[in-house]
């Protein structure tokens, strides 16, 4: 009977599981440009296809910073029920934008986070992202930062920029722990976007290293969320310069997105263990000119109200 039982509650996950992932879809959020103009939301349905929302316009203009930019774009769906967005308000600010929503549509105001105003030599907070840890039921922002004169930089090379990843940690998004510094080892790093898979956290980052060029995605492992991670894996994107990705499972595999930025385009990567990588770029279809951003994903009653708008 105990093993009848256990048979049959394995069975239930199984089947709540395939059919929350039936009521699901994709959602991609991004910019255009600059950044300027705000807000952009794509979605899909097989991940691969994916089609603008609102007719590629704006969801939410930008008001933060000098520069008023919304760049980098990252939500999550928060355990409060909450979408929680983050994203780049300037190209030198010391400082991040914050906003959440109900339904992706309605924001509430914006929000200027001044991560790294305590560091009076930081020169930018550039793609910030929020994973959260389900363990100690908190989140954590992460961002890459230049502090100059901090790591030894070109003046001549893209402007002496040396970035490092740092860190606050938040329960509510109202107050914030002390600014750390998350991940150096030793070269130029950006575009940190965290998952987590079993035990282990998954860092996925750009080896920003200019001479000799690498510009490319590497992995690095933790079993803690905002500490311990190794040493950068070899590059599981190609022969091309990426920016940006961004990882979502789908089934017994991993897509990771990024930003051909040099080639204008989009490409993508998939694996079944998170080691061998298979170029996947010339299946995937995006809205023309979008840029950096996050996938999630949302129920197909989320989406209406975006497919109406």
């Amino acid at each position: 009977m105990k093993r009848f039982l256990a048979s049959l509650t394995g069975l239930l996950f199984c089947w709540i599981a395939a059919a929350q992932q039936s009521d699901s879809v994709y959602l991609f959020s991004y910019f255009k440009n600059n950044g300027k103009d705000g807000l952009h939301l794509a979605w899909s349905a097989d991940g691969l296809k994916w089609t603008a929302l609102h007719r590629d316009q704006s969801l939410l203009q930008p008001v933060l910073s000098r520069d008023s930019l919304m760049r980098d774009p990252c939500i999550i769906r928060g355990e409060d029920g909450l979408f929680h967005m983050v994203w780049t308000v300037s190209w030198n600010q010391r400082g991040i934008g914050y906003a959440h929503s109900k339904d992706l549509i309605h924001w509430s105001e914006q929000q200027y986070i001044p991560v790294m105003h305590h560091e009076d030599s930081a020169r930018n907070c550039w793609a910030p992202e929020i994973t959260y840890d389900r363990r100690k039921k908190q989140y954590m922002i992460y961002w890459a930062t230049t502090i100059a004169g901090k790591y030894p930089a070109d003046p001549k090379v893209e402007n002496g920029y040396n970035h490092r990843m740092y860190y606050v940690i938040t329960k509510d998004f109202k107050s914030f722990s002390r600014t750390k510094l998350l991940y150096n080892k030793g070269f130029n790093v950006i575009d940190a976007s965290i998952v987590n898979v079993g035990k282990r956290y998954i860092m996925f980052l750009k080896d920003e290293t200019r001479n000799p060029p690498q510009k490319n995605i590497r992995i690095a492992t933790s079993k803690k969320l905002n500490k311990g991670y190794s040493a950068p894996s070899v590059p599981i994107t190609g022969n091309y310069w990426a920016e940006g990705p961004t990882a979502f499972r789908q089934g017994n595999k991993w897509i990771v997105y990024f930003d051909k930025y040099r080639d204008h385009r989009y490409g993508a990567i998939q694996s079944t263990d998170l080691v061998n990588w298979t170029e996947i770029s010339e299946s995937i279809s995006l809205p023309p000119g979008i840029r950096h951003g996050t996938i999630l994903q949302i129920s197909k009653s989320e989406l209406q109200p975006l497919l109406e708008l």
